[in-house]
């Protein structure tokens, strides 16, 4: 016999059982999902055709971002997965203090994952490392400690053919630069970032990309998506909380924490492409 609302309060009127208004929901929820991967597919198809057309901006991009910020927000959304799973646990049992504590510690999560990325985006605003127009860049890729650190003879080199372009002519630059006979390790990563050579602004001496700001579109529409998604699941988990606080789930009814976890876990997801595809391909 079909449960009856009155013994069933959350079961809406359309249902017949609690069982069915569960299946209903997640089949609702993974055909929403499906929309999101789909959008997401065409941030990454793009991604896909700028990496292949102009392979020297993501090199030479990739030295400007924080690798350790990066991983550590990949650590804090791995921590919120797990706390998004255990809640839902927690509500199939019932456990109404360890189910708030587990939407409490994913919240958190949530709001430090966004913390670090208002230091990144902060860094890249007082930086010049801007889309489109906006871009301009406060220092030189050979400048920046991470370059230092895997190129230093690179970032000597070119600060060398700064310092001779200071004093002399565009030709002389060039001139200069074929009899000074550079090693590979002094000249490839330049080419290979388009500092030099045919892809850079200023193909006689070290400059950058001519289409650098391109990569910054990119990571800004990418990153900048995937924090409004994280803004969304804080307010459903707020929700979530509000009705835990009230002792709403339990084994009879748990669907919404379920269906919260599902799209918590697209998010970290994403995420999980993200972070290589920006910080670590290269």
């Amino acid at each position: 016999m079909a449960d009856s609302p009155a013994v069933e309060p959350h079961l809406a009127h359309h249902f017949h059982s609690a069982r069915q208004q569960f299946d209903a929901g997640k089949l609702g929820i993974w055909l929403f999902l499906l929309t999101e991967v789909l959008f997401f597919s065409g941030l990454f198809c793009a991604y896909a055709v700028f990496r292949a057309s102009h392979p020297e901006i993501f090199n030479y991009a990739h030295y400007f971002l924080d690798t350790r910020l990066g991983m550590l927000n990949t650590c804090i959304l791995l921590v919120s997965s797990l706390s998004a799973a255990l809640a839902v646990r927690f509500a199939q049992r019932a456990e109404r203090r360890l189910l708030v504590l587990s939407i409490v510690v994913t919240i958190l999560c949530a709001f430090g994952f966004l913390g670090v990325k208002y230091v990144e985006y902060s860094h890249k605003f007082h930086d010049g490392l801007l889309p489109g127009v906006y871009f301009n860049p406060s220092e030189h890729v050979w400048e920046t400690p991470s370059f230092k650190h895997k190129h230093p003879e690179a970032s000597a080199f070119a600060e060398h053919l700064r310092a001779f372009a200071a004093t002399g002519k565009a030709e002389d630059v060039a001139s200069h630069l074929r009899f000074a006979r550079p090693t590979r390790a002094e000249l490839e990563p330049l080419l290979k970032a388009g500092v030099l050579g045919p892809k850079a602004e200023y193909a006689e001496f070290p400059s950058q990309p001519r289409n650098a700001h391109l990569f910054f579109g990119v990571y800004f529409m990418m990153t900048g998506l995937h924090g409004i998604h994280v803004l969304g699941g804080i307010a459903v988990w707020s929700w979530l909380l509000v009705r835990s606080l009230r002792g709403e789930f339990g084994a009879r009814y748990f669907g919404p924490v379920d269906y919260a976890a599902l799209y918590w876990h697209l998010v970290d997801l994403i995420w999980i492409y993200l972070f290589p595809l920006l910080y670590l391909i290269h």
